[in-house]
């Protein structure tokens, strides 16, 4: 008999979606600063990071897997396991004698084992909750997940600041670092194990044959495919981070580069402190005013204001490569409004794609969804570093401004379903 304490949304859904937010962070976050410390260029840092999301793009490849062979359960318990190995991988070869080489191969592993516990772990939000709570839910996952990235750029890195003036070794302070968050991911898949619920829709095909899962796994995709408006709903998943997909490459390191080279000059601790305070209480706020206007009002109402929510506050970065603050509580002031527009704003995204994903394969489909979302991160994260070096930050948040425009304009033509979030 399964207790209620094990089933009610807040006894995991917090944690579930702080352990899938971390290994993106560190592999997209926490890479592009360790990188940055060991002496590699902008243009290198943007590039290759930002080959690393293309687990995420192709993760739609092995979807219906996901989606037929076992439950979403089991994925999620078998992930976190793998990602922890994956983590004590990086820990080990950090002091290699070609950190760059082998710690690459390790994020690549801990990507492909991040983007399938992220089709696990969002099918199963989907199969364990009504649409209302999915929407009432939204800001706490949402929340969640920001948390994990800001613990990764945040948290993580001072404390792996603090290692190298304790230790003198930058190398040996990032290899303790991953060393502990190896071992944060064992804890994780033994709580999850333990504290996820079962829902009767989150059933394995015991008797699937495999002629039958490949007539299956063809019929998904094309299922997506003949969703009403489905070319206009792409586009506007590639479009609708267009500006925050180039923003999150360059950001941080804007602000640890020198004032000489247009940055702000600031420390590794203090950049991290800067992102995982303030900053955190303002994303939570907004994560959860967020899912709380569409869960009350319904998404079709509120989506235009949410996404212009998200993409205002990317004016800071134009003001700070201007004007160069020195007040470092000002700095933190304009990170905190951006990281609430940022949690206001990414709501309004998620939801959308669940209400695209609706029907009888909603897990593979959200999955192809959050796989064009990765495609829209990785291509212009790809370009942004040399473009930047290229033109320079203050031009460059110009240019981040201009490219937030076509996602807010594709709203406009957006199929919506109504009723989507509201309370029934």
């Amino acid at each position: 008999m399964v207790l209620k304490s094990k089933t009610h949304p807040w006894s995991w859904i917090p944690s579930l979606y702080f352990a899938e937010g971390l290994p993106y962070a560190f592999v997209m976050l926490v890479s592009v600063i360790m990188y940055k410390k060991l002496g590699l260029s902008n243009t290198d840092i943007a590039l290759y990071t930002s080959w690393l999301y293309l687990p995420w793009v192709i993760k739609p490849l092995w979807s219906p897997i996901v989606d037929i062979f076992h439950t979403k359960r089991f994925w999620i318990v078998i992930m976190q396991v793998l990602i922890g190995a994956g983590l004590a991988g990086v820990a080990f070869t950090i002091p290699s004698s070609d950190p760059l080489k082998y710690t690459m191969a390790f994020f690549w592993l801990l990507a492909f084992s991040s983007a399938t516990h992220d089709i696990a772990a969002d099918g199963f939000y989907m199969h364990a909750l009504s649409s209302h709570d999915q929407s009432w839910m939204i800001g706490i996952r949402n929340t969640f997940y920001r948390f994990a990235i800001l613990f990764g750029q945040g948290l993580l890195i001072m404390f792996a600041g603090k290692m190298e003036l304790r230790t003198g070794s930058v190398t040996t302070a990032w290899s303790i670092t991953f060393w502990i968050l190896g071992g944060l991911f064992i804890i994780f898949a033994i709580y999850h194990r333990w504290i996820l619920p079962s829902p009767s829709s989150d059933h394995k095909h015991s008797d699937l044959k495999l002629s039958e899962a490949v007539h299956n796994f063809i019929h998904i995709f094309i299922s997506f495919f003949k969703k009403p408006k489905i070319g206009i709903v792409i586009i506007f998943i590639l479009l609708y981070r267009f500006g925050e997909a180039q923003l999150v490459k360059i950001s941080p390191l804007f602000m640890l580069d020198s004032r000489e080279a247009g940055g702000l000059g600031l420390t590794t601790i203090e950049l991290g402190f800067s992102t995982g305070t303030l900053g955190m209480i303002m994303l939570t706020i907004g994560g959860i005013t967020g899912g709380f206007f569409a869960a009350k009002h319904g998404l079709k109402i509120w989506i235009f204001w949410m996404a212009l929510a998200m993409k205002l506050p990317d004016l800071v970065y134009v003001f700070m490569a201007w004007a160069q603050p020195e007040s470092y509580l000002l700095i933190s002031s304009f990170i905190a409004i951006e990281q609430f527009g940022y949690g206001f704003g990414f709501t309004a995204y998620l939801l959308y794609m669940m209400m695209v994903a609706e029907g009888e394969h909603k897990t593979a489909h959200y999955a192809i969804c959050t796989g064009f979302m990765a495609l829209g991160m990785m291509i212009p994260g790809m370009f942004s570093g040399v473009l930047q070096e290229y033109i320079g930050y203050y031009h460059f948040f110009i240019w981040v401004m201009i490219a937030t425009i076509p996602g807010l304009i594709m709203i406009k033509f957006l199929p919506m379903d109504s009723n989507f979030g509201k309370k029934e």
